[in-house]
């Protein structure tokens, strides 16, 4: 047998010297020295390794890769067993990893993972492992092991989780115009354990076009200066690489709010308010506020200013005219109107230019060219010490530097001479009122002219002047506020002359010393409402109500204002001054500033709202300046109201009724209605029903106006009695033309006072009908009715009728007439048949008869009354004969100069018999019937008119 090539009797040879050397034995023999020194000798040495090896295992392998190699040796090499590595054994930590013998002779192994190996679990591991040889025998008895080598493995990383940011959102603030090195830093991790893999090497801004970068380390920066104005948020999305490439599954949301540079001034107000008509009090800056950029400010002063210079007359005010305006407001009565709507009465003003403005608001704009001259008969006579001059004025600055005097009012010498007697003139922005009194038992100085410099008169505004005198005291009012003279001049008083005087509006006569007569001194400007009341003066309440505005600034919920808020409204409540030393407080009272406007019927368009403060600081004056705020305050158009009059269009009368005392009231039935339409559509009911106020609108005048040929005074009236207007605002005029009904008041009143209207005709003998036409206005025309037109018919009384079958009726009551019986109609109304042709043979017979009597009789009568015609309607109503229930019955046919013969008058009533027609007129019938024929109705009234004014009972 042979062993790695070499004699096996050799081996044996090797062995037993090597016991023999060693002094185990001296004698042995051949089994003896195989088991023994075998078991003794063969296993001597220990597996040898490297004391330490470095390993690297990548995450989820399971080979290690050892540094060096891990291999054992042993040097009983080549002797079985106990030459050979037969284990490696790990010891410690109780590491996942296991060595297994590749090769046992050469000593080969590999270190394996048991199971997954997680680097972001355990990046590193630390052990000790050992070789053991295979023993002396096949058992594996008497192992040997090596000495104890340390093991280090690092566990490989692989790039298997995505970048993750820490937060969810991020937010920043930049201030506007500042380039930032850094706004904000956003950050993301890995979870990979490895350097390479955990740590994030990029970020990027997904969102394009933005004006922000982003670097390496998450910091963003702003690429150009921001701007508040432009826009106030921007948002980013953010992305982040890891050192391995791999993106973050989710971007991130940044947020970066631009601030605008601290500048003081008012923030969070609107630009428009709207304002719906009808609202009451509506808050104008209900989250506005004040900011100082952390001033130290010791007061703050507010003025809000409303500015309503282009409505009318300044601001919203009831549109009626100055007449129903004086009468609203209590004055006293006895005024002149010198500057009235041009009329047939009042053409003195037809030839000034007018401006209706903007709510029918009578304006009369003088440019120096155009005067009145106030007719005699208008103009105000006695004016004693006291009385009342009263005008809206809207005047500017006059060019040039020597500027002439601008007159309103003027009363100087018609001719002759040029004293002026009063006048009210404006001269370089001064108002002067001038007063020269005639002599009297004094012939002294005596006040002549009182001088006001005042910035009201030439800042192109209306303003409201009112002058009381109370000579020698002269007050004026602007406004509703009192200012008294700053220069009283003294004038000798005017001696008295004969020469009369002339009242100019606009200008000056100067009716002497120059050739032609002609204007001086003209104004340049707009006048509305110029009025005179001698003998007494205006009381400031009177003139504040006359003046007042029905829009303004208002403070909504007063009472929650604190102590420490100090406000003041000017007359007009179109300035607010507030002052207050908290910041707070005034930001709080400045929440509550409203704007209300209490016509019902408001100016729709835009106001104008300017706001200036002025804060002061601790030891300063003014430490902070506060821009001016401009706003708008939009009144929606109101719903406009239809104003409907609605009747009977056809009335029909005795012609009796006219001439009595009262007449007839055409209007009787009359009913005046308003609806207004909502925004919705729907129709809401503003009307005055019975049982019901009406409360939705007033009306100011209702016109009636006689249709076709005016009225006769000497025999017709259209009136109103005076009674029917007490307690009420309203008062009538009329004429031939018709009446006309005015002042301010309700539907309801209107309606009374209308229905109260008489027309009167005493001699309505040629009348057949008279037509009216009747309208109504609210707010000086701006809404005005319907045209409605009504007709009165008469019906002339006792028609004569055509059978006698009813002359033994007797009348079932009687009432007086007002005029002879006129024309008679052969259709009158017809009544009744008779029971039976018997009945009407009898009847018949009875009729001849009583013709013959009463024909006679009738011819008689008429000869002897027929002078006493005009006297029938002054006689006592109660011995006047009613011919309304009287039924007689006379044959059309029979004429008195030439008596018909029997045949003939049986043949016409028997003509008549056979259409069942009987004769009678019913009391107060309300239809007429038309004639027959001209030539029948010619020839009843000159033979058988039959005229019941003559009989008496």
């Amino acid at each position: 047998m042979e062993m790695l090539g070499v004699p096996f009797a050799l081996v044996w040879v090797v062995l037993g010297l090597s016991c023999i050397l060693a002094g185990k034995g001296s004698q042995v023999t051949m089994p003896n020295f195989t088991a023994g020194c075998l078991l003794v000798t063969v296993n001597k040495h220990k597996p040898w390794i490297e004391t330490s090896y470095h390993g690297v295992i990548t995450e989820n392998m399971d080979t290690v890769l050892l540094d060096p190699p891990l291999v054992a040796l042993d040097k009983d090499a080549p002797v079985p067993y106990a030459g050979e590595i037969c284990a490696f054994k790990i010891h410690g930590q109780e590491a996942p990893f296991e060595a297994v013998v590749l090769n046992r002779t050469s000593g080969e192994g590999v270190l394996r993972a048991k199971g997954p190996v997680d680097c972001e679990t355990q990046k590193e591991y630390t052990f000790i492992i050992q070789a053991y040889d295979c023993g002396a025998e096949a058992s594996g008895a008497s192992w040997k092991k090596s000495h104890k080598a340390v093991v280090h493995i690092q566990v490989d990383d692989v790039n298997e989780f995505s970048p993750v940011f820490r937060e969810p959102m991020y937010h920043a603030s930049a201030m506007e115009g500042k380039i930032y090195d850094s706004i904000l830093q956003v950050e993301a991790w890995d979870q990979d354990c490895s350097p390479q893999y955990s740590q994030i090497c990029n970020y990027d801004i997904v969102t394009s076009n933005t004006p922000f970068a982003i670097d390496r380390n998450g910091n963003i920066r702003n690429t150009e200066r921001l701007s508040y104005d432009k826009k106030q948020r921007y948002k980013v999305m953010v992305t982040a690489f890891d050192c391995g490439q791999k993106r973050a599954t989710e971007s991130v949301a940044v947020h970066i709010d631009v601030k605008p540079v601290c500048k003081p001034g008012w923030q969070g107000w609107n630009k428009q308010v709207d304002y719906e008509p009808g609202t009451g009090s509506k808050q104008l800056f209900p989250k506005m506020h004040l900011e100082t950029c952390d001033g130290p400010l010791s007061a703050v002063r507010a003025m809000v200013e409303l500015q309503t210079s282009h409505i009318g007359k300044g601001c919203d005010r009831e549109t009626y005219s100055e007449k129903s305006m004086q009468k609203l407001c209590g004055a006293a009565s006895g005024s002149t109107d010198l500057l009235p709507a041009p009329s047939i009465s009042t053409n003195w003003t037809a030839s000034l230019l007018t401006d209706s403005g903007r709510d029918s608001d009578l304006i009369f704009n003088f440019d120096g060219r155009q005067a009145a001259n106030v007719p005699e008969q208008v103009v105000p006579q006695n004016l004693t010490d006291q009385f009342t001059i009263a005008t809206w004025m809207k005047h500017g600055p006059s060019p040039g530097l020597r500027a002439e005097k601008e007159t309103l009012l003027c009363n100087s010498d018609k001719t002759e001479m040029n004293r002026h007697h009063y006048s009210l003139y404006v001269h370089n922005c001064r108002l002067v009122f001038l007063l020269r009194r005639d002599f009297t038992q004094v012939d002294t100085f005596r006040p002549a002219e009182f001088h006001w410099k005042l910035e009201q008169i030439c800042d192109k505004e209306w303003h409201y002047y009112v002058i009381n005198v109370e000579f020698p005291a002269v007050t004026l009012f602007v406004d509703g506020v009192t200012y008294e003279p700053y220069l009283v001049t003294d004038d000798w008083p005017i001696h008295p002359s004969s020469i009369d005087t002339q009242l100019t509006v606009g200008a000056c006569w100067q009716g002497g010393e120059v050739s032609t007569p002609r204007f001086t001194q003209f104004f340049r400007g707009s006048l509305s409402g110029l009025t005179i009341r001698p003998g007494r003066i205006e009381t400031q309440k009177v003139i504040s109500c006359l003046q007042a505005c029905k829009e303004g600034l208002d403070i909504h919920s007063l009472e929650s204002l604190g102590k420490d808020i100090k406000f003041h409204f000017n007359p007009a409540q179109s300035v607010l001054v507030m002052e207050g030393e908290d910041l707070e407080s005034v930001n709080t009272a400045m929440a509550k500033v409203s704007y209300i406007n209490s016509r019902q019927f408001p100016t729709a368009g835009l106001r104008q709202l300017h706001i200036t403060t002025t804060v002061q600081c601790f030891g300063e004056d003014i430490c902070i300046s506060i821009p001016d705020i401009k706003a708008l305050v939009m009144v929606l158009p109101p719903s406009e109201p239809r104003i409907t009059i609605a009747g009977s269009d056809q009335l029909v009368r005795p012609a009796a009724d006219l001439r009595g005392s009262m007449g007839v009231a055409p209007f009787k039935e009359l009913r005046i209605t308003s609806t207004v339409t909502k925004g919705d559509g729907v129709p809401f009911s503003a009307v005055y029903r019975p049982g019901v106020l009406e409360a939705m609108h007033n009306l100011d005048y209702c016109d009636v106006l006689v249709i076709g040929e005016e009225l006769n005074p000497e025999q017709e009236s259209l009136e109103i009695h005076h009674s029917s207007l007490m307690g009420k605002h309203l008062d009538a005029t009329n004429s031939t033309s018709g009446i006309s009904i005015y002042g301010v008041d309700s539907m309801a009143h209107y309606e009374e006072a209308l229905r109260q209207v008489r027309y009167r005709n005493w001699r309505p003998a040629t009348l057949s009908n008279r037509r009216f036409r009747l309208t109504c206005s609210e707010l000086n025309g701006r809404y005005t009715s319907n045209e409605f037109n009504l007709e009165v018919s008469l019906v002339h009384n006792a028609a004569p009728v055509e059978h006698v079958n009813h002359m033994a009726v007797q009348s079932q009551y009687m009432r007086s007439v007002h005029h002879p019986l006129m024309v008679h109609s052969v259709n009158s109304h017809i009544s009744g048949t008779p029971p039976a042709a018997t009945v009407v043979v009898v009847i018949c017979i009875a009729a001849l008869v009583c013709i013959v009597v009463l024909g006679i009789y009738r011819l008689h009568s008429t000869h002897q009354d027929s002078s006493k015609s005009e006297e029938d309607g002054a006689k006592d109503p109660e011995m006047d004969w009613d011919d309304s229930t009287l039924t007689i019955t006379v044959n059309p046919m029979e004429n008195v100069g030439e008596p018909q013969t029997v045949e003939e008058v049986n043949e016409e009533e028997e003509d008549e018999q056979a259409g069942d027609i009987t004769s009678a007129e019913s009391d107060d019938s309300d239809e007429t019937e038309e004639e027959e024929d001209d030539e029948k109705e010619s020839k009843l009234k000159s033979k058988l008119e039959w005229d019941s004014s003559s009989i008496t009972y």
